[in-house]
């Protein structure tokens, strides 16, 4: 990806919230496609062809559906490189609950794309965490209220074993707890647990600040999270392979 094919990504990311009409956002969309369709396409036109009848991606990105938050910017990531879902929160359901789409890109992105890879990245300032820790604020949003109930045992860790000082040490724990806790859902699927077994699967917990675009990883050697910063080995929170 060239620097001029950048450019529109970053001009948004640093553009004011000021509030536009419908019509302008739409447009705005349109304009980027046209773009894209027009200047970008054409000199990728090599590697999209290569992507039109098969796809092997590096690794499964799940993440918040926050728009601030872009896998493929994060990681410089090529499209056919990452195979991304997201959600509110980035939840992973336990195997078993809940047959939606999570639960169906797991199974698929393991066993057909086989992957080796599988990321759950939390990230600073979410929402999601924050109605978690205010759940006054979601009674006009049942669907979410019940989809964050993924989230509860991160929020009874925190509840439990912090003396928080405030709301922003509190989302700080809840945000690494919310990834672990997912980790652990992760875990429950079969697909998962087979390959990770067998030492074909990886799993990782990232956190993204969305500040300053440092990542903290979860260890599990350590238990804790360490800068993703190329020094020494990359944080892993797969447990050893038994087979």
């Amino acid at each position: 990806m060239s620097d001029k094919d950048k450019q529109p990504l970053a001009a948004s990311a640093s553009a004011s919230p000021v509030a536009e009409t419908a019509d302008a956002a739409l447009q705005h969309i349109v304009d980027g496609f046209l773009h894209f369709h027009h200047d970008v396409f054409p000199q990728q036109e090599e590697l999209f062809k290569k992507l039109a009848t098969a796809q092997s991606p590096r690794a499964m990105f799940i993440t918040c559906a926050d728009s601030r938050i872009v896998p493929e910017l994060i990681t410089q990531s090529s499209p056919g490189d990452l195979f991304v879902t997201r959600n509110v929160g980035n939840v992973v359901p336990p195997y078993g609950q809940m047959n939606g789409g999570v639960s169906t890109a797991i199974e698929y992105a393991v066993l057909a794309l086989g992957v080796q890879h599988i990321i759950v990245c939390g990230h600073s300032d979410c929402g999601a965490m924050r109605a978690v820790l205010n759940p006054d604020s979601l009674e006009k949003m049942p669907t979410v209220k019940a989809w964050l109930r993924h989230a509860e045992v991160a929020k009874t860790m925190v509840h439990d074993n912090c003396d928080c000082a405030n709301e922003g040490e509190s989302m700080k724990l809840l945000t690494e707890e919310n990834v672990i806790a997912q980790l652990q859902h992760l875990r429950t699927h079969p697909s998962v647990a087979s390959r990770m077994a067998n030492g074909h699967l990886f799993i990782h917990g990232w956190i993204y600040n969305i500040e300053t675009s440092e990542i903290r990883a979860f260890d599990a050697d350590q238990s804790a999270f360490r800068p993703l910063n190329g020094e020494g080995p990359i944080p892993s929170a797969t447990p050893k392979a038994r087979f």
